[in-house]
Protein backbone atom coordinates (compact mmCIF):
# COMPACT_ATOMS: atom_id res chain seq x y z
CA UNK A 1 0.00 0.00 0.00
CA UNK A 2 2.96 2.20 0.86
CA UNK A 3 4.24 1.85 -2.71
CA UNK A 4 1.06 2.65 -4.54
CA UNK A 5 0.17 5.75 -2.14
CA UNK A 6 3.77 6.59 -2.91
CA UNK A 7 3.37 5.94 -6.44
CA UNK A 8 0.71 8.61 -6.48
CA UNK A 9 1.79 10.97 -4.42
CA UNK A 10 4.75 11.57 -6.88
CA UNK A 11 2.39 11.24 -10.13
CA UNK A 12 -0.11 13.93 -8.62
CA UNK A 13 3.14 16.41 -6.91
CA UNK A 14 4.45 16.54 -11.24
CA UNK A 15 -0.33 16.71 -11.98
CA UNK A 16 0.56 19.28 -14.61
CA UNK A 17 2.95 16.92 -16.36
CA UNK A 18 1.16 13.73 -15.25
CA UNK A 19 -2.11 15.32 -17.20
CA UNK A 20 -0.41 16.42 -20.34
CA UNK A 21 1.45 12.63 -20.68
CA UNK A 22 -2.48 10.70 -20.28
CA UNK A 23 -4.05 13.52 -22.16
CA UNK A 24 -1.72 12.96 -24.76
CA UNK A 25 -1.94 9.11 -24.88
CA UNK A 26 -5.50 9.60 -24.13
CA UNK A 27 -6.07 11.13 -28.00
CA UNK A 28 -3.50 8.95 -29.67
CA UNK A 29 -5.43 5.98 -28.40
CA UNK A 30 -8.55 7.08 -29.27
CA UNK A 31 -8.08 7.84 -32.77
CA UNK A 32 -6.36 4.77 -33.17
CA UNK A 33 -9.68 3.54 -31.64
CA UNK A 34 -11.79 5.74 -33.82
CA UNK A 35 -9.64 4.79 -37.40
CA UNK A 36 -10.55 0.74 -36.29
CA UNK A 37 -14.22 1.28 -35.91
CA UNK A 38 -14.95 3.58 -38.90
CA UNK A 39 -13.06 1.11 -41.19
CA UNK A 40 -15.63 -1.89 -39.89
CA UNK A 41 -18.47 0.82 -40.20
CA UNK A 42 -17.21 1.58 -43.98
CA UNK A 43 -16.60 -1.87 -45.01
CA UNK A 44 -19.87 -2.75 -43.40
CA UNK A 45 -21.67 0.14 -44.94
CA UNK A 46 -19.95 -1.00 -48.15
CA UNK A 47 -20.37 -4.51 -48.84
CA UNK A 48 -23.69 -4.14 -47.05
CA UNK A 49 -24.87 -1.82 -49.61
CA UNK A 50 -27.48 -4.52 -51.23
CA UNK A 51 -28.43 -7.47 -49.31
CA UNK A 52 -30.53 -10.59 -49.46
CA UNK A 53 -30.17 -10.51 -53.21
CA UNK A 54 -28.46 -13.62 -55.22
CA UNK A 55 -27.60 -12.33 -58.33
CA UNK A 56 -27.29 -8.98 -60.16
CA UNK A 57 -27.53 -9.42 -64.38
CA UNK A 58 -26.76 -7.27 -66.63
CA UNK A 59 -24.74 -7.23 -70.39
CA UNK A 60 -21.17 -8.58 -70.66
CA UNK A 61 -18.95 -6.83 -68.57
CA UNK A 62 -16.43 -7.21 -65.73
CA UNK A 63 -18.35 -8.22 -62.53
CA UNK A 64 -16.74 -5.37 -60.65
CA UNK A 65 -18.35 -3.03 -63.26
CA UNK A 66 -21.12 -4.64 -63.23
CA UNK A 67 -21.80 -3.78 -59.12
CA UNK A 68 -20.25 -0.06 -59.83
CA UNK A 69 -22.78 0.96 -62.26
CA UNK A 70 -26.11 -0.91 -60.60
CA UNK A 71 -24.96 -0.13 -56.94
CA UNK A 72 -22.71 2.70 -56.43
CA UNK A 73 -24.06 5.01 -59.64
CA UNK A 74 -20.34 4.64 -61.37
CA UNK A 75 -19.83 3.96 -64.87
CA UNK A 76 -22.00 2.68 -67.53
CA UNK A 77 -23.68 -0.07 -68.98
CA UNK A 78 -21.62 -1.66 -72.36
CA UNK A 79 -25.38 -2.99 -73.45
CA UNK A 80 -29.31 -3.46 -72.32
CA UNK A 81 -30.87 -6.47 -71.60
CA UNK A 82 -34.00 -7.23 -73.86
CA UNK A 83 -37.30 -7.54 -72.06
CA UNK A 84 -37.90 -11.09 -73.31
CA UNK A 85 -34.61 -12.24 -71.48
CA UNK A 86 -36.03 -10.40 -68.22
CA UNK A 87 -39.56 -11.94 -68.50
CA UNK A 88 -38.03 -15.75 -69.34
CA UNK A 89 -35.97 -15.87 -65.97
CA UNK A 90 -38.82 -13.74 -64.12
CA UNK A 91 -40.90 -16.81 -64.51
CA UNK A 92 -37.78 -18.72 -63.81
CA UNK A 93 -39.00 -21.67 -61.20
CA UNK A 94 -35.89 -21.00 -58.91
CA UNK A 95 -36.35 -16.97 -58.96
CA UNK A 96 -38.95 -15.88 -55.68
CA UNK A 97 -38.57 -12.13 -56.88
CA UNK A 98 -36.51 -10.18 -59.19
CA UNK A 99 -36.25 -6.14 -59.91
CA UNK A 100 -35.38 -4.24 -63.05
CA UNK A 101 -33.25 -1.29 -63.42
CA UNK A 102 -32.89 1.03 -66.51
CA UNK A 103 -30.52 3.48 -66.22
CA UNK A 104 -28.72 6.46 -69.28
CA UNK A 105 -30.04 9.62 -67.97
CA UNK A 106 -29.95 11.93 -65.60
CA UNK A 107 -30.51 15.07 -63.32
CA UNK A 108 -28.06 17.66 -62.29
CA UNK A 109 -25.53 15.06 -61.50
CA UNK A 110 -27.42 12.53 -59.95
CA UNK A 111 -28.51 9.33 -62.19
CA UNK A 112 -32.06 8.56 -62.83
CA UNK A 113 -33.31 5.07 -62.44
CA UNK A 114 -36.41 3.43 -64.14
CA UNK A 115 -37.62 0.66 -62.21
CA UNK A 116 -41.18 -0.65 -61.09
CA UNK A 117 -43.17 -1.70 -57.73
CA UNK A 118 -40.99 -4.33 -56.77
CA UNK A 119 -38.00 -2.25 -56.30
CA UNK A 120 -39.94 -0.88 -53.48
CA UNK A 121 -40.84 -3.82 -51.89
CA UNK A 122 -38.06 -6.54 -52.19
CA UNK A 123 -35.09 -4.47 -52.20
CA UNK A 124 -32.70 -4.65 -49.21
CA UNK A 125 -29.37 -3.11 -47.60
CA UNK A 126 -27.45 -3.50 -44.42
CA UNK A 127 -29.06 -7.03 -43.66
CA UNK A 128 -32.78 -6.03 -43.66
CA UNK A 129 -32.81 -2.43 -44.43
CA UNK A 130 -35.93 -1.69 -46.48
CA UNK A 131 -36.84 1.43 -48.82
CA UNK A 132 -39.16 3.70 -46.69
CA UNK A 133 -40.86 7.44 -47.66
CA UNK A 134 -39.69 10.11 -45.66
CA UNK A 135 -42.58 12.32 -47.46
CA UNK A 136 -45.07 11.55 -50.14
CA UNK A 137 -45.60 7.98 -51.32
CA UNK A 138 -44.09 5.69 -53.99
CA UNK A 139 -44.50 6.62 -57.69
CA UNK A 140 -48.25 5.82 -59.54
CA UNK A 141 -48.28 7.95 -62.49
CA UNK A 142 -46.24 8.47 -65.53
CA UNK A 143 -45.33 11.10 -64.88
CA UNK A 144 -43.95 10.77 -60.98
CA UNK A 145 -40.78 10.91 -59.11
CA UNK A 146 -39.13 9.87 -56.28
CA UNK A 147 -36.17 11.20 -55.04
CA UNK A 148 -33.09 10.36 -52.82
CA UNK A 149 -32.53 12.15 -49.43
CA UNK A 150 -29.53 13.42 -50.68
CA UNK A 151 -30.95 14.73 -53.87
CA UNK A 152 -34.20 16.43 -51.99
CA UNK A 153 -31.32 18.12 -49.52
CA UNK A 154 -28.85 19.33 -51.80
CA UNK A 155 -31.36 20.63 -54.70
CA UNK A 156 -33.98 22.05 -52.28
CA UNK A 157 -36.49 20.09 -53.96
CA UNK A 158 -40.27 19.27 -52.59
CA UNK A 159 -42.93 17.81 -53.49
CA UNK A 160 -44.86 18.84 -56.13
CA UNK A 161 -42.29 20.54 -57.98
CA UNK A 162 -41.89 20.24 -61.67
CA UNK A 163 -38.29 18.73 -62.90
CA UNK A 164 -36.64 17.67 -66.19
CA UNK A 165 -34.54 14.62 -67.14
CA UNK A 166 -31.27 15.30 -69.15
CA UNK A 167 -30.42 12.62 -71.83
CA UNK A 168 -28.16 10.44 -71.58
CA UNK A 169 -26.29 12.12 -68.76
CA UNK A 170 -25.40 10.09 -65.28
CA UNK A 171 -23.47 13.20 -64.16
CA UNK A 172 -23.12 16.94 -64.36
CA UNK A 173 -25.63 19.13 -66.30
CA UNK A 174 -27.17 17.79 -69.64
CA UNK A 175 -27.09 19.49 -72.77
CA UNK A 176 -29.96 17.53 -74.06
CA UNK A 177 -33.05 17.95 -72.07
CA UNK A 178 -36.32 16.67 -72.05
CA UNK A 179 -38.04 19.96 -70.98
CA UNK A 180 -41.23 19.04 -73.41
CA UNK A 181 -42.12 16.06 -70.63
CA UNK A 182 -41.39 17.31 -67.18
CA UNK A 183 -41.84 15.17 -63.65
CA UNK A 184 -43.77 15.99 -60.54
CA UNK A 185 -42.15 15.54 -57.33
CA UNK A 186 -44.04 12.97 -55.45
CA UNK A 187 -41.81 11.28 -52.91
CA UNK A 188 -38.88 11.56 -50.77
CA UNK A 189 -37.55 8.58 -49.56
CA UNK A 190 -35.69 8.12 -46.06
CA UNK A 191 -32.15 8.34 -46.16
CA UNK A 192 -30.44 5.04 -45.97
CA UNK A 193 -25.99 6.21 -46.12
CA UNK A 194 -26.30 4.22 -50.01
CA UNK A 195 -25.88 5.18 -53.32
CA UNK A 196 -29.92 4.90 -53.15
CA UNK A 197 -29.66 8.52 -51.62
CA UNK A 198 -28.15 10.02 -55.08
CA UNK A 199 -30.70 8.52 -57.22
CA UNK A 200 -34.49 9.99 -59.06
CA UNK A 201 -36.66 7.10 -59.82
CA UNK A 202 -39.25 6.96 -62.36
CA UNK A 203 -41.06 3.96 -63.76
CA UNK A 204 -40.07 1.60 -66.31
CA UNK A 205 -42.51 3.26 -68.58
CA UNK A 206 -41.93 6.73 -67.91
CA UNK A 207 -38.26 5.87 -69.05
CA UNK A 208 -39.77 4.76 -72.31
CA UNK A 209 -42.08 7.59 -72.95
CA UNK A 210 -39.18 10.15 -72.34
CA UNK A 211 -37.56 8.44 -75.45
CA UNK A 212 -40.98 7.58 -77.59
CA UNK A 213 -39.90 9.99 -80.37
CA UNK A 214 -36.21 9.97 -80.04
CA UNK A 215 -34.78 7.92 -83.32
CA UNK A 216 -31.17 6.56 -82.42
CA UNK A 217 -30.35 8.85 -79.57
CA UNK A 218 -31.23 11.55 -81.64
CA UNK A 219 -33.50 15.20 -80.50
CA UNK A 220 -36.69 15.13 -82.29
CA UNK A 221 -37.51 18.42 -83.98
CA UNK A 222 -40.23 20.36 -82.41
CA UNK A 223 -42.59 19.38 -85.02
CA UNK A 224 -42.43 15.62 -84.47
CA UNK A 225 -42.37 15.75 -80.78
CA UNK A 226 -44.61 13.49 -78.84
CA UNK A 227 -46.61 15.84 -76.32
CA UNK A 228 -46.50 14.93 -72.76
CA UNK A 229 -50.63 15.03 -72.68
CA UNK A 230 -50.51 12.83 -75.34
CA UNK A 231 -48.73 9.61 -74.32
CA UNK A 232 -50.66 7.08 -71.83
CA UNK A 233 -48.96 4.59 -69.55
CA UNK A 234 -50.45 1.49 -71.37
CA UNK A 235 -49.60 1.93 -74.17
CA UNK A 236 -46.39 1.58 -73.46
CA UNK A 237 -44.07 -1.48 -73.35
CA UNK A 238 -40.37 -1.58 -72.47
CA UNK A 239 -37.85 -3.01 -74.92
CA UNK A 240 -35.04 -3.41 -72.80
CA UNK A 241 -33.71 -3.03 -69.39
CA UNK A 242 -30.05 -2.49 -68.05
CA UNK A 243 -29.82 -4.77 -65.55
CA UNK A 244 -32.43 -6.93 -62.81
CA UNK A 245 -31.35 -7.74 -59.45
CA UNK A 246 -32.99 -11.37 -58.39
CA UNK A 247 -33.28 -13.61 -55.21
CA UNK A 248 -33.45 -17.59 -55.36
CA UNK A 249 -36.13 -19.42 -53.30
CA UNK A 250 -33.24 -21.31 -51.87
CA UNK A 251 -29.65 -20.67 -51.23
CA UNK A 252 -28.83 -24.36 -53.30
CA UNK A 253 -30.69 -22.52 -56.46
CA UNK A 254 -28.10 -19.06 -57.13
CA UNK A 255 -25.21 -21.60 -58.50
CA UNK A 256 -27.27 -23.40 -60.71
CA UNK A 257 -28.75 -19.98 -61.62
CA UNK A 258 -25.82 -18.00 -62.36
CA UNK A 259 -24.29 -20.74 -64.57
CA UNK A 260 -27.66 -20.98 -66.58
CA UNK A 261 -27.69 -17.07 -66.76
CA UNK A 262 -24.59 -17.11 -68.42
CA UNK A 263 -24.54 -19.89 -70.49
CA UNK A 264 -28.32 -18.67 -71.73
CA UNK A 265 -28.20 -19.13 -75.61
CA UNK A 266 -30.90 -16.33 -77.08
CA UNK A 267 -28.79 -13.49 -75.14
CA UNK A 268 -25.31 -12.74 -73.94
CA UNK A 269 -25.86 -12.00 -70.25
CA UNK A 270 -23.70 -11.97 -66.82
CA UNK A 271 -24.79 -12.86 -63.40
CA UNK A 272 -22.66 -12.53 -60.59
CA UNK A 273 -23.01 -12.71 -56.74
CA UNK A 274 -23.02 -8.88 -55.58
CA UNK A 275 -21.38 -10.27 -51.83
CA UNK A 276 -18.46 -11.98 -53.49
CA UNK A 277 -18.12 -9.07 -56.07
CA UNK A 278 -17.96 -6.52 -53.43
CA UNK A 279 -16.47 -8.64 -50.94
CA UNK A 280 -13.29 -8.83 -53.46
CA UNK A 281 -13.79 -4.69 -54.11
CA UNK A 282 -13.48 -3.83 -50.46
CA UNK A 283 -10.17 -5.80 -50.77
CA UNK A 284 -8.56 -4.08 -53.33
CA UNK A 285 -9.45 -0.96 -51.40
CA UNK A 286 -7.48 -2.29 -48.57
CA UNK A 287 -4.43 -0.32 -48.79
CA UNK A 288 -6.51 2.64 -47.61
CA UNK A 289 -7.17 1.03 -44.60
CA UNK A 290 -3.99 -0.16 -43.88
CA UNK A 291 -2.37 3.74 -44.82
CA UNK A 292 -4.90 5.00 -41.65
CA UNK A 293 -3.85 2.57 -39.46
CA UNK A 294 -0.27 3.11 -40.02
CA UNK A 295 -0.90 6.72 -39.34
CA UNK A 296 -2.71 5.92 -36.32
CA UNK A 297 -0.17 3.32 -35.36
CA UNK A 298 2.47 6.44 -35.61
CA UNK A 299 0.27 8.84 -33.68
CA UNK A 300 0.16 6.26 -30.98
CA UNK A 301 3.90 5.58 -30.88
CA UNK A 302 4.33 9.39 -30.59
CA UNK A 303 2.61 9.89 -27.72
CA UNK A 304 4.77 7.07 -25.60
CA UNK A 305 7.73 8.56 -27.06
CA UNK A 306 5.90 12.30 -25.21
CA UNK A 307 5.71 10.00 -21.81
CA UNK A 308 9.43 8.50 -22.13
CA UNK A 309 10.28 12.40 -22.30
CA UNK A 310 8.07 13.50 -19.19
CA UNK A 311 9.50 10.64 -17.53
CA UNK A 312 13.45 11.39 -18.39
CA UNK A 313 13.04 15.22 -17.48
CA UNK A 314 10.83 14.05 -14.60
CA UNK A 315 13.56 11.71 -13.78
CA UNK A 316 16.46 14.45 -13.63
CA UNK A 317 14.11 16.76 -10.88
CA UNK A 318 13.98 13.60 -8.77
CA UNK A 319 17.20 12.91 -7.86
CA UNK A 320 17.11 14.58 -4.27
CA UNK A 321 13.93 12.17 -4.28
CA UNK A 322 15.18 8.87 -5.46
CA UNK A 323 18.47 9.94 -3.41
CA UNK A 324 16.48 10.12 0.14
CA UNK A 325 14.54 7.23 -0.93
CA UNK A 326 18.11 5.07 -0.89
CA UNK A 327 18.69 6.56 2.12
CA UNK A 328 15.92 5.68 4.29
CA UNK A 329 16.73 2.17 3.02
CA UNK A 330 14.73 1.50 -0.31
CA UNK A 331 16.39 -0.71 -2.45
CA UNK A 332 17.28 0.29 -5.80
CA UNK A 333 14.80 -2.17 -7.22
CA UNK A 334 11.97 -0.92 -5.37
CA UNK A 335 13.01 2.37 -6.69
CA UNK A 336 12.89 0.76 -10.36
CA UNK A 337 9.53 -1.08 -9.41
CA UNK A 338 8.21 2.66 -8.57
CA UNK A 339 9.07 3.95 -11.79
CA UNK A 340 7.98 1.21 -13.84
CA UNK A 341 4.54 1.14 -11.83
CA UNK A 342 4.19 5.04 -12.63
CA UNK A 343 5.06 4.57 -16.28
CA UNK A 344 1.88 1.78 -16.30
CA UNK A 345 -0.53 4.00 -14.47
CA UNK A 346 0.37 7.38 -16.94
CA UNK A 347 -0.13 4.39 -19.86
CA UNK A 348 -3.44 2.83 -17.97
CA UNK A 349 -5.15 6.14 -17.17
CA UNK A 350 -4.16 7.00 -20.85
CA UNK A 351 -6.11 4.22 -22.49
CA UNK A 352 -8.75 3.92 -20.59
CA UNK A 353 -9.46 7.95 -21.50
CA UNK A 354 -9.31 7.19 -24.60
CA UNK A 355 -11.16 4.28 -24.82
CA UNK A 356 -13.73 6.51 -22.96
CA UNK A 357 -13.43 9.65 -25.37
CA UNK A 358 -13.76 6.80 -28.79
CA UNK A 359 -16.90 5.20 -27.28
CA UNK A 360 -18.25 8.80 -25.99
CA UNK A 361 -17.82 10.61 -29.10
CA UNK A 362 -19.18 7.92 -31.18
CA UNK A 363 -22.15 7.64 -28.62
CA UNK A 364 -22.84 11.25 -29.31
CA UNK A 365 -22.17 11.45 -33.03
CA UNK A 366 -23.82 8.53 -34.21
CA UNK A 367 -27.02 9.90 -36.37
CA UNK A 368 -24.92 12.93 -37.35
CA UNK A 369 -22.50 9.98 -38.87
CA UNK A 370 -25.14 8.40 -40.55
CA UNK A 371 -26.90 11.05 -41.76
CA UNK A 372 -23.71 12.95 -43.14
CA UNK A 373 -21.70 10.16 -44.43
CA UNK A 374 -23.93 6.93 -44.19
CA UNK A 375 -21.37 5.88 -41.57
CA UNK A 376 -23.40 3.55 -39.56
CA UNK A 377 -21.87 1.66 -36.69
CA UNK A 378 -22.25 -1.92 -36.11
CA UNK A 379 -21.47 -4.48 -33.50
CA UNK A 380 -19.69 -3.73 -30.44
CA UNK A 381 -17.59 -0.73 -29.63
CA UNK A 382 -14.01 -2.78 -29.26
CA UNK A 383 -13.42 -5.55 -32.00
CA UNK A 384 -10.79 -8.19 -31.11
CA UNK A 385 -8.45 -6.03 -33.33
CA UNK A 386 -8.80 -3.07 -30.77
CA UNK A 387 -8.16 -5.22 -27.85
CA UNK A 388 -4.74 -6.17 -29.03
CA UNK A 389 -3.94 -2.84 -29.96
CA UNK A 390 -4.76 -1.57 -26.45
CA UNK A 391 -2.94 -4.62 -25.13
CA UNK A 392 0.12 -3.63 -26.92
CA UNK A 393 0.11 -0.15 -26.27
CA UNK A 394 -0.12 -0.86 -22.29
CA UNK A 395 2.88 -3.43 -22.46
CA UNK A 396 5.17 -0.90 -24.49
CA UNK A 397 3.96 1.91 -21.86
CA UNK A 398 5.13 -0.28 -19.22
CA UNK A 399 8.43 -1.06 -20.83
CA UNK A 400 9.18 2.40 -21.37
CA UNK A 401 9.19 3.10 -17.50
CA UNK A 402 11.86 0.07 -17.33
CA UNK A 403 14.46 3.43 -19.35
CA UNK A 404 14.15 5.64 -16.70
CA UNK A 405 14.44 2.79 -14.21
CA UNK A 406 17.26 1.25 -15.38
CA UNK A 407 18.89 5.28 -15.15
CA UNK A 408 17.49 5.73 -11.72
CA UNK A 409 19.19 2.30 -10.70
CA UNK A 410 22.62 3.77 -11.70
CA UNK A 411 22.34 6.88 -10.11
CA UNK A 412 24.57 7.01 -6.89
CA UNK A 413 23.39 7.79 -3.28
CA UNK A 414 25.87 10.87 -3.14
CA UNK A 415 25.23 12.02 -7.24
CA UNK A 416 21.48 12.99 -5.52
CA UNK A 417 22.36 14.47 -1.72
CA UNK A 418 25.63 16.43 -3.04
CA UNK A 419 24.68 20.19 -3.55
CA UNK A 420 25.35 21.14 -7.59
CA UNK A 421 26.51 24.43 -8.08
Amino acid sequence: MIFIRLAFLSLWNRRLTSFLTVLSLCFSVALLLAVERTKRAAEEGFTQSISQTSLIVGAPTGPINLVLYTIFNMGSATSNISMESYNHFAQHRAVDWIIPISLGDGHRGFRVVGTNSSFYQHYRFRGNGSIEMEKGRQPDGLWDVVLGSEVAEKLQYQIGQKIVVAHGVTKGLGILNHEDKPFSVVGILRPTGTALDRSLYLSLEAIEALHVDWQNGAQPSKNKMVPAAGIRKEDLTPKAITAFFLRTKSPIDTLGLMREINDYQQESMLAIMPGVTLGELWRGLGYVEQILRMISILVVAVGLVAMLIALLTGLNERRREMAILRALGTSPWRIAGLLVFESTLLTLLGVAAGVALQVSSFSILKSWLEEAFGVYLVGSALSGSAWIYLGITLALGTLIGVVPAWSATRTALKDGLSVRV
